[in-house]
């Protein structure tokens, strides 16, 4: 991955490559591996991740998603549930996350706020862009909640969604492993890592990392992804403090 000047003189500096970040982390994250619920141990190490990153200076959104809780498409699929209502269920999923993540923050001294595509007014804000921006620019990591509030939509497209409305530098995509690969790592040993990659290569080879109207959206805005795993210590951190890690995503 190649960093531009500024951001390179920005991290020989100590401060962060990036002003305004959106993470997007899968509900898995919350428990151990084929796990399900959410561990205790396991959303301490996240939230202390984000505080890391938070603490560089830099403006830190996440996404959360809801797997852990729910899985809506599993649940169309096997044809009792609509679809639009199982991802509606899923949604709701999210907001535990979120919340749960809020609370770990909060109590090791990170400011934080949810806030939900999806009126649930006793539990968290509604999402407003003006607000969501001011609660940034006062050093408070945002949670972003429910999705985009719509059925149809993964996480993935809310991140991208997020990222564009909140003029995020770069989209984080917080993963089990070390970036992008041309093929599955854990069936195919022979499989390459990318260093960078360029949208239309990531699109025309169906690699999969985010579905198409994330990627899509990310392309058009020219907002880069990086895909990392997040699992090991402190890697959010560099990231964004403009350190090498995992698979970049841009437009050229």
């Amino acid at each position: 991955m190649t960093q531009s000047t500024d951001q390179n003189q920005q991290t020989q500096a100590g401060k962060p490559a990036y002003k305004r970040v959106l993470l997007k982390i899968s509900g898995e994250a919350f428990c151990k591996p084929g796990g399900f619920g959410i561990d205790g141990p396991e959303l301490d190490v996240i939230a202390k991740e984000i505080a890391a990153a938070a603490g560089l200076g830099t403006e830190l959104a996440v996404v959360v998603g809801g797997g852990n809780i729910i899985r809506g498409a599993t649940l169309a699929s096997e044809g009792s549930i609509a679809q639009a209502t199982a991802d509606q269920m899923g949604m709701l999923g999210t907001v535990i996350n979120g919340l749960a993540l809020k609370e770990t923050l909060e109590k090791i001294g990170q400011p934080a706020r949810v806030l939900s595509a999806i009126n649930l007014s006793a539990v968290a804000e509604t999402f407003i862009r003006g607000r969501a921006s001011r609660h940034l620019e006062k050093g408070r990591v945002v949670i972003f909640v429910a999705g985009t509030g719509n059925p149809f939509f993964t996480t993935d497209s809310a991140a991208s969604l997020r990222a564009a409305e909140i003029n995020a530098d770069v989209l984080l995509k917080a993963t089990k492993v070390d970036g992008i690969y041309d093929k599955d790592p854990n069936k195919y040993p022979d499989a390459v890592r990318f260093d960078t990659l360029l949208f239309k290569d990531a699109i025309d080879r169906d690699l999969q990392v985010m579905d198409l109207t994330a990627f899509d959206m990310c392309r058009k805005r020219g907002i880069p992804i990086i895909v990392f795993d997040m699992k090991e210590p402190g890697h959010i951190a560099e990231v964004v403090s403009g350190k090498t890690h995992g698979t970049r995503v841009m437009v050229e």
